[in-house]
């Protein structure tokens, strides 16, 4: 029962929250939404900074001759986008495409290799280069510049009184993430939680990030550690999500019992605030607009939106962005794999996750997780995936083919790039 007499408005915002997790509800659509982040750099390796000539606002004006639909803020030009793509800026310039959602993988790779071709087209005037790579390989994070956006101003103020982890999220880090639909509130609780457990094991198959701060990184999976103490209140599992009982309504408690850092006021514009949301909307009830802002504040490694969104795998070449599509396609559509791996999961917990992350982070895929060898459960979760796809999509069960050699050869694309 809610003992928050202090928020009366608290009963009506969870309502706001979960009617916008209702509303993801769909019934058998077997959409993906993918985002991939990208690392400009010029032809010395340099980063790219968003104010400096040819830098990524002239990347953006660029593309904007094929992405036209324009968003401009005090005159900064921060993304452009056309129907089913969207481009845009991270804190430090890194750039973003989010497209989909995707009923097959053959249209995911035509329009991200078509997007890598527009990119490398706009880089033309500093012979530059988009890296698809989990953590920027030269440049310390600290001395890259910010974009002109005040909700990364607040977030680096915030973020910063935490630990060195949060700048280093925002400047130097860059992530592959899916999204996956839901029929019913019972289906998208299975798939957060399969997700959670399987989180540290996408992480470690997909491992990009061979260096860390201009050096050979000291352990794999750094963008797993960055994350886990970026900042515990909005980062790793969300409280409870394995806990039985677990729904929307206790999605949004969470939502609501997070420091917001960024609220908008009245005319959208972001203002500091390190109240709780249901503190800061203690008498007032949320608007939609809001409430999903609330939702985009948070940073755990499986969110829910009106989709769940599995955020553990860093940026990857195309190849491997289809590869770790098709597996999480071919895990979390087809039936008997879900229900597979809900059995499997049952029983495991939170501390259960941070043990796994630690072990991974250790061993690689010489680690036990979960009382199981690493390795042997990759390669497990590759077969699950492929059989899936045999029954919902059979020819797409050939993307999987990249990710598979680097996993049935207990190497990673960071081990790769070392060697």
């Amino acid at each position: 029962m809610d003992t928050f007499s202090d928020q009366p408005a608290r009963a009506r915002n969870k309502a706001t929250i979960r009617s916008i997790l209702e509303s993801g509800c769909t019934s058998t659509s077997k959409r993906l939404g993918i985002e991939l982040e990208h690392i400009l750099v010029d032809n010395t390796g340099d980063p790219l900074s968003y104010s400096q000539p040819d830098g990524v606002r002239d990347v953006l004006e660029a593309l904007s001759a094929r992405y036209p639909n324009t968003t401009v803020h005090d005159g900064d030009l921060l993304g452009v986008a056309r129907p089913g793509m969207s481009v845009t800026i991270e804190p430090a310039a890194q750039l973003e495409l989010s497209a989909g959602p995707f009923g097959s993988i053959d249209e995911a790779n035509r329009v991200f290799n078509e997007f890598e071709a527009d990119v490398h087209a706009a880089l033309t005037p500093v012979d530059g280069r988009a890296l698809t790579i989990g953590y920027d390989p030269v440049n310390r994070a600290a001395n890259k510049e910010l974009i002109p956006k005040a909700r990364y101003d607040f977030m680096n103020t915030y973020l910063s009184s935490i630990s060195p982890w949060g700048p280093r999220m925002m400047r130097g880090s860059a992530s592959t993430q899916i999204s996956i639909d839901y029929a019913s509130e019972e289906d998208c609780v299975t798939k957060a939680r399969v997700a959670c457990v399987l989180a540290p094991l996408f992480a470690l198959m997909c491992d990009n990030a061979p260096y860390f701060e201009g050096t050979r990184r000291p352990h794999p999976m750094m963008r797993t550690e960055i994350w886990r103490y970026c900042d515990p209140d909005r980062c790793n599992t969300v409280p409870g999500m394995l806990d039985d009982g677990f729904g929307f309504d206790a999605y949004a408690d969470y939502i609501l019992d997070v420091p917001a850092i960024v609220v908008l006021d009245e005319q959208s514009e972001a203002r500091y605030d390190t109240r709780t949301f249901g503190e800061i909307y203690a008498h007032t009830p949320m608007t939609r607009q809001e409430a999903e802002h609330a939702l985009s504040m948070v940073f755990p490694d499986v969110r829910l939106k009106t989709y769940v969104e599995i955020r553990p795998a860093d940026a990857m070449p195309i190849p491997y962005v289809m590869a770790y599509a098709a597996l999480v396609k071919g895990l979390f559509y087809c039936e008997d794999s879900l229900n597979a791996l809900a059995v499997s999961c049952a029983g495991i917990r939170e501390g259960d996750v941070e043990d796994a992350k630690t072990a991974l982070m250790k061993r690689g895929y010489r680690a036990f997780v979960y009382d199981r060898d690493a390795g042997e459960m990759c390669e497990e979760l590759m077969e699950l995936a492929r059989r899936g796809l045999l029954q919902i999509a059979p020819h797409e069960k050939d993307y999987l083919k990249p990710l598979a050699e680097l996993v049935r050869s207990r190497a990673t694309l960071a081990d790769l790039a070392l060697r």
